[in-house]
């Protein structure tokens, strides 16, 4: 154990004051050299409007504080969960110290907030920001995207702020860490992400990059600014953050140039352009903090390191950090080179120009990204490879079967979110029906039986404490938690794959879900995860809190088919247009007669629909013979270990019964293993 570092006078509060503000003015300097080349705060052509330089330069360094205010409280929040033993206790002296801080840098960042909005009102009105009226204000809150996100995350720190004054245990902490996490997504939803093509691609790789680099710098942060005067729990806390860092650093290099590509014209844009030059210095900011990253993990995997080494470590990193939160403030004010992102409603719609005519060979060989497709077949793949991968260095075997259905599955998901299904389910009811029946119907067959969650559960660690909460453990609780009862409940689970069709169909949540920008991709995700849970009730092989019986389950399979095909037969015969205005927005060239496209669509419903439940209740019934196999297997060995004493007890009972002998609780059905009778 290495010595312990000289403890200042307000433990983790104090001590590395001075060093923290060299590292945010470094992310400023570099936020203030990108916006002046990148051409970030340039004033418009002479006669134009403009907010003034105060505005320009005011409003991105606001950003950048209130994206530092939301690492520190953060760092603050996930103190607890790195170094609690169990998520119920108590917190103790530097856990509370970490926690008062995250409620002062909450209230902080609150206040930046206001700030920003106050900026924005001045940015997007054109206006010197001391001219800005309140009813500017009002009038951003309410009628602008921007302002309606910013009002959001104003509503998500006050309750932080005031929620954090309830966090006692580790596990409260973990509540108020994700309301802050939530804090942070409402403004990712506007701005360049959000304005330019590929909008549900843009949006969701901004989020998964956010989220992962604030996640990323916190825990940095909370190793060397809160646990740097206790080398015991320094460690701990260490080796827990550094599996998560690593699947960090990988979301934030995807998601990061995934964002970026979306907004360049093709890869000559990362040189030709200063948007362009500044991601790719984001992109070597972060090979850097992966090399960083690499060291420290090494470092903590053996002893303690020394504080020296590892203050060296980390406090490289977080320069780095905040130069690359410098670097993404000055990208988010600096427009992106492809010009006037849509010429037309319906390519705001689509987030993109509208694709040629459908065809076969079409269908099978276009491909587009997709935000949701990429999450969900990205981590997918690697978390499972991962769970293999733990399982091999064990010895321990897994079903090639599994494997082979989970992959299957995920190449599904891929077809229907970014092959042809995908491309044309913005366009098209008929092809929207095919994928739906994909995502909800067919991928979760598929992946419910890859059991995904068993793998999990036989995966990931156990506690690094003796009787403390580890992955494992938590994924347990969570299994047999009140909420999952609710959720795994078969009548829930039917609902919700069932019900939930004749409630967006039938109403205008369909057409309200496709004119906005993630609309379709909330669809997708609900298609996907509602079959995901009504198959896991009936086919899946994880320990959930209660499963009905091999009959039981049969008659729920058999009793959801009428449902599925009165809804079919019902969009089929409807003279009702399901999403009239989102298709007479678009107004498509081909296929003109949308009543005939969505009854094509219906019959598709009802023919897709037809093959997975067949599927299913062959699955259904191999499990059940297995079982009643595995069964009469255990009663023959446990029959040869005690001379099949049980049914030699039944006999004796059934011959006093036939000599008037017996007592009343073996007369009577319902008493027979009574003791009291």
């Amino acid at each position: 154990m290495s010595t312990p570092a000289p403890r200042s006078t307000t433990p983790g509060m104090l001590g590395p004051v001075g060093p923290g503000a060299l590292v945010a003015l470094l992310g400023l300097g570099v936020m203030a050299l990108v916006l002046a080349l990148a051409g970030g705060v340039e004033s418009p052509l002479p006669g134009l409007p403009y907010a003034g330089a105060l505005t320009a330069w005011a409003l991105p360094v606001v950003l950048f504080l209130g994206d530092a205010a939301a690492v520190v409280t953060v760092a603050g929040l996930v103190v607890p969960l790195l170094t609690a033993v169990k998520l119920r206790d108590g917190l103790g002296g530097l856990q509370r110290t970490a926690v008062g801080t995250a409620r002062w840098s909450a209230t902080t960042w609150l206040l930046l907030t206001l700030a920003e909005i106050w900026l924005t009102a001045s940015d997007i009105f054109a206006v010197p920001v001391g001219r800005v009226g309140p009813g500017d204000v009002s009038t951003l809150l309410t009628d602008f995207s921007q302002g309606v996100s910013l009002a959001w995350q104003l509503g998500l720190l006050a309750a932080l702020a005031v929620g954090s004054l309830l966090v006692t245990t580790a596990w409260r902490a973990a509540l108020a860490l994700l309301l802050a996490l939530a804090a942070l997504v409402p403004t990712l939803l506007t701005g360049h992400s959000a304005s330019s093509g590929s909008h549900s691609t843009a949006v969701v790789a901004i989020g998964f990059h956010v989220l992962a680099a604030v996640v990323w710098s916190a825990g940095v942060l909370a190793l060397w600014w809160h646990l740097r005067a206790d080398d015991e729990l320094r460690v701990r806390a260490a080796r827990r953050f550094s599996a998560l860092a690593a699947w960090c650093f990988g979301l934030v290099a995807a998601s990061g140039l995934i964002s970026a590509y979306v907004r360049l014209d093709g890869l000559a844009g990362f040189v030709t352009s200063g948007y362009g030059r500044a991601a790719l210095a984001k992109v070597v900011v972060l090979a850097l903090l992966g090399v960083v990253a690499v060291r420290l993990r090494r470092a903590v995997t053996g002893t303690a390191p020394s504080w020296r080494g590892f203050t060296a470590l980390t406090g490289i990193e977080l320069a780095a950090m905040s130069a690359a939160v410098g670097l993404g403030v000055a990208l988010s004010r600096t427009p992106p080179p492809v010009g006037t992102p849509y010429s037309s409603k319906a390519e705001r719609l689509l987030g993109g120009p509208m694709p040629p005519e459908p065809s076969f060979v079409g269908m099978l060989t276009t491909w587009q990204l997709s935000g949701l497709g990429l999450a969900v077949v990205g981590l997918g793949a690697v978390g499972y490879l991962l769970g293999l991968r733990t399982l091999r260095r064990r010895g321990d075997s897994w079903p090639w079967a599994r494997t082979l259905a989970w992959y299957v599955g995920l190449v599904a998901v891929a077809f229907a979110t970014m092959g042809g299904l995908g491309v044309w389910s913005h366009v098209m009811f008929s092809v929207h029906m095919s994928s739906h029946m994909v995502l909800s119907m067919l991928a979760p067959v598929l992946l419910v039986l890859g059991s995904p969650i068993t793998l999990a559960l036989r995966a990931l660690p156990g506690p690094d404490s003796p009787g403390g909460d580890g992955p494992r453990q938590l994924l347990v609780a969570f299994l047999n938690s009140r909420w999952s009862r609710v959720v795994t409940n078969p009548a829930f689970a039917t609902v919700m794959f069932v019900g939930s069709l004749y409630a967006i169909y039938f109403t205008g949540i369909y057409d309200w879900l496709m004119s906005v920008h993630l609309g379709h991709t909330l669809m997708e995700l609900h298609f996907l995860l509602a079959g995901f849970l009504y198959y896991e009730v009936l086919i899946g092989s994880s320990p959930l809190p209660r499963r009905l019986p091999h009959l039981g389950r049969l008659g729920l399979l058999i009793a959801v088919a009428p449902f599925h095909a009165f809804f079919a037969i019902s969009v089929m015969s409807t003279t009702q247009l399901i999403g009239a205005d989102y298709y007479s927005t678009i107004d498509r060239p081909y296929a003109t007669d949308l009543l005939a496209d969505q009854s094509f669509g219906g019959g598709l419903t009802w023919a897709m629909g037809e093959v997975p439940l067949l599927l299913v209740a062959i699955v259904l019934l191999a499990q059940w013979f297995r079982d009643d196999t595995r069964r009469a297997k255990q009663a023959d060995r446990r029959a040869d270990r005690d001379d099949d004493a049980e049914l030699q007890a039944y006999n004796a009972m059934l011959q006093r019964i036939a000599d008037n002998r017996a007592v009343r609780g073996e007369r009577d059905p319902s008493t027979r293993h009574r003791e009291d009778v």
